[in-house]
């Protein structure tokens, strides 16, 4: 029997056991809104979408071909058009993710407008954003379904191959994907984090990832002056996580723990050692420091420590922070994916300052000698200028291997390596082709588990608008939306060329059939525009 069939029979029984109370109920109607309702609470999503995401890790553990991707969404119709764009074109959704980020939670879903990434935000606007995106592709789901419920009764009435549209309703696959929410340093102290962590599961998060910056100096990964906290705040906030999951069920949820170290070269706070050689300590051994004689040579309001037995005064800056020694950086950013590795999460995320495979294997392949199964969300960050990093990146290279580069502009020279009239160049096509194969060689080589990009669809919506400006309000006039907006819909088949039905409409009125039957006033019909 079939998934459906087996549906409907329980309703049927269900109605049936009421008497004639509910003869008006259709039994089979009820069953495809339940079959277009199968996810009834954020809880069922994250444990759902955990599933999913444990199965790709330990297929891409098997095989590194294997890794996922997904694009940054700051509403719900994006990650919903994303989604549906993804399943028309690969024929599936397998692999594919949705990454919810703080940057644009802050600079466009801010009841104060739009804010810089320093977690100036509502907090609540992160749970929220990720119930309106489920809620998005929910409805995706059931617009896909009511098409077929139709398809199922067109081929009732006319004869047509029933079991085969039952068969795509048995096999129907969804489009509620896992999302990897940025709760960025946890807006606060550990119990925050655990609050707004809980929130965000409730909406439906499998996976949550947390940064080791100050949470109230909080910065941008690609802007200078970020201040990270000694290891054993940031493990009380992967803890303060895992809590939050398992007190909500959902034992397999991901955490993903973000070192900003690489980039940071200030703390807030110098951690109290309790032993010789513990995280304290060896947090402490990164500071740059003075070493002194005794009290002579300490000014007031300084700071003394011991350090490996020596008596020092760490480097404080007038806003009260100390400061890192310069060349730490690496050795901190490998000590923070160990410790976060082995107190409780589950994949690492390295903010680096270019995209460079053969840098970012270099750090993971340290943290591997301790963690061998240690895998990476990476951020294809837009703040990167890809064009000029990879044009640099293959210049280098060539220099190195002895060719002759005098027909190009010279290192240093961004604006002629970005010129136009280098796109055709031998160089310029070697650099568009590691970019095209960055994310599977970053997969292979340096233990990238998942690809995102954070900001697409903020810069998406920017350019789009930008171009369609220019030619609406220029010479162009009309034919500026037709040409390269409504033509190109229409010739791509996209669902959003039948906006009314994108919005539900059709689905409304298939509503009202059931309910008021023939007496249904209907917003759909032949004489309906697009």
């Amino acid at each position: 029997m079939t998934t459906y069939q087996r549906e409907t029979d329980t309703l049927s029984t269900l109605c049936q056991s009421q008497g004639s109370a509910w003869h008006a109920i259709n039994p089979e109607y009820a069953s495809r809104m339940r079959l277009q309702n199968r996810f009834r609470t954020g809880i069922e999503i994250a444990q759902y979408t955990a599933d999913v995401m444990r199965e790709d890790m330990a297929a891409y553990d098997a095989d590194t071909s294997q890794y996922t991707q997904s694009l940054g969404c700051w509403h719900g119709f994006t990650a919903q058009q994303m989604m549906m764009a993804i399943k028309r074109h690969q024929k599936t959704t397998k692999r594919s993710y949705v990454y919810l980020s703080g940057w644009m939670v802050a600079a466009l879903r801010s009841a104060f407008g739009p804010l810089p990434d320093q977690s100036m935000h509502e907090k609540t606007s992160v749970p929220a954003l990720i119930e309106e995106i489920y809620t998005f592709l929910k409805q995706a789901d059931a617009r896909e379904l009511d098409h077929l419920f139709n398809d199922l009764d067109e081929a009732k009435a006319n004869g047509g191959d029933v079991q085969a549209v039952i068969d795509k309703i048995d096999n129907f696959e969804t489009h509620v994907v896992p999302i990897i929410a940025d709760i960025d340093a946890g807006f606060g102290n550990e119990e925050a984090t655990y609050l707004l962590a809980k929130k965000m599961i409730e909406a439906g998060a499998c996976a949550i990832q947390i940064e080791n910056q100050v949470s109230d100096a909080k910065q941008c990964g690609h802007q200078a002056g970020k201040v990270t906290v000694p290891h054993e705040d940031f493990l009380a906030k992967i803890n303060a996580v895992r809590y939050a999951f398992l007190e909500l069920g959902i034992d397999n949820g991901i955490i993903v723990a973000r070192t900003d170290s690489l980039g940071a070269s200030l703390t807030q706070k110098v951690p109290v050692s309790q032993t010789p050689g513990d995280l304290a300590s060896q947090y402490n051994a990164f500071l740059e420091t003075t070493p002194i004689n005794g009290v002579d040579d300490l000014n007031e309001g300084d700071t003394a420590m011991k350090i490996n037995g020596q008596l020092c005064k760490p480097t404080r800056l007038d806003n009260g922070l100390f400061q890192f020694r310069e060349g730490t950086e690496k050795d901190r950013v490998v000590l923070d994916c160990i410790t976060s590795l082995q107190s409780g999460a589950d994949l690492l995320w390295i903010e680096t300052e270019k995209p460079h495979v053969k840098q970012i294997a270099e750090l993971v392949n340290r943290v591997k000698e301790h963690v061998p199964n240690a895998k990476l969300v990476y951020n294809n960050s837009p703040s990167f200028n890809w064009t000029l990093k990879f044009r640099e990146q293959v210049y280098q290279e060539w220099e190195e291997a002895g060719r002759d580069l005098s027909a190009y502009p010279s290192l240093g020279d961004n604006k002629g390596l970005m010129a136009p009239e280098m796109d055709a160049t031998e160089l310029a096509q070697a650099a568009d082709l590691l970019v095209q194969n960055f994310q599977r060689d970053g997969a292979r080589e340096a233990g990238i588990f998942h690809h995102l990009i954070t900001l697409p669809t903020y810069h998406t919506a920017a350019l789009s608008t930008d171009i369609l400006s220019e030619g609406y309000f220029g010479d162009m006039g009309m034919l500026a939306y037709v040409r390269d907006v409504q033509r190109q819909e229409i010739r791509r088949e996209q669902a959003s060329v039948k906006h009314q039905d994108l919005a539900g409409s059709n689905m409304g009125d298939t509503h009202k059939e059931y309910f008021s039957g023939d007496n249904a006033l209907k917003a759909g019909g032949e004489d309906n525009t697009m």
